[in-house]
């Protein structure tokens, strides 16, 4: 996250997970995105694609 390319993290099972049973836990259904400079229509086909 914070460089050119998109990228999706589930932040529950990554970056908080040793945070969990604490005032820190982030739910477990959250999706962080971060969108890059790829073609926005590439993008949303992708998205699309992993949400079937």
């Amino acid at each position: 996250l914070g460089g050119v390319e998109s990228l999706i993290e589930v932040p529950a099972a990554m970056t908080h997970l040793s945070v969990v049973g604490s005032a820190l836990e982030v739910d477990p259904g959250l999706v962080r995105l971060s969108v890059g400079i790829e073609n926005v229509d590439d993008l949303l086909a992708d998205l699309e694609q992993a949400l079937k």
